[in-house]
């Protein structure tokens, strides 16, 4: 699963008994190089059904972006302003370092418009971000926000976006309890929780707190109309339901003057 560029052993030890933002940032120069990056299958398969969905945007903000994998995603979909929210410094300096407009010339892209990064917690995204994006993604990292965090954060979202903007995420189907999959989430997840009960400062990753339906009432609640379309890249379970669906969250648009 690692590479020989990734993490050690005692450097994965040493993040996971950190807290989230002081293990990204010890994990930050090394992170491309692990399984945790999103997969650029994935990002193509998101990217087409914006394609599909959209067209173009105008702006585009990447919450929670990590070292800026979507960044080039965002470039090439939205015609303005791209913007990568992240609580990790060191994190924000990789994808500054490889996607900021003085590191990213001639990287092909089809880039277009300004790169900017922010370091913001996305529970309390900053006012600045205010009515700000067209379009809103965020990747692989929503095991990091408790149940009881997400009107927050979708309510974050919402202001950040324009009258008619939409928010982006992908979002797996349940798995089945007899895989074995199922089995390796859930003994991560538990023993996540024995550490968090035992060691401070706590670092929050879950696999099972972000399921579709209290993320679509959620949602809802924070002011979206909810729809799903189906990745059909990564193809379809036995009861030909999607194993993969993109979430698109659109915010209502602006009433008319009177």
């Amino acid at each position: 699963m690692f590479t020989s560029k990734g993490p050690s052993l005692r450097e994965l030890a040493v993040q996971a008994l950190s807290s989230v933002e002081r293990g990204y940032d010890l994990l930050a120069p090394k992170f491309d190089h692990t399984p945790f990056r999103t997969p650029d299958r994935m990002l193509d398969a998101v990217e087409e059904a914006l394609a599909r969905y959209g067209g173009t945007f105008g702006s585009g903000l990447d919450l929670c972006c990590g070292t800026g994998a979507a960044i080039g995603m965002l470039r090439r979909l939205c015609r303005g302003r791209v913007t990568g929210v992240d609580l990790s410094a060191g994190m924000l300096a990789e994808a500054e370092r490889v996607h900021g407009d003085g590191g990213g010339a001639g990287r092909g892209d089809g880039a277009a418009g300004r790169v900017d990064f922010v370091r913001a917690d996305a529970r309390a995204l900053p006012a600045v971000l205010d009515d700000a994006y067209d379009l809103a993604v965020s990747f692989g990292a929503f095991g990091h926000f408790l149940p009881a965090e997400r009107p927050a954060l979708f309510r974050g979202v919402h202001r950040a976006l324009r009258a008619g903007g939409v928010f982006a995420f992908p979002i797996g189907a349940p798995l089945a309890p007899a895989s074995p999959l199922w089995w390796a989430v859930a003994g991560f997840d538990a023993a996540m929780r024995v550490r968090n009960a035992v060691w401070r400062p706590p670092f929050v990753m879950y696999y099972r707190t972000f399921p579709l339906g209290g993320v679509r009432e959620d949602l809802r609640a924070a002011g979206f109309t909810v729809e799903t379309v189906p990745l059909e890249q990564f193809g379809r379970r036995p009861d030909g339901s999607p194993r993969w669906r993109l979430v698109l969250a659109r915010k209502g648009a602006a009433a008319p003057a009177v």
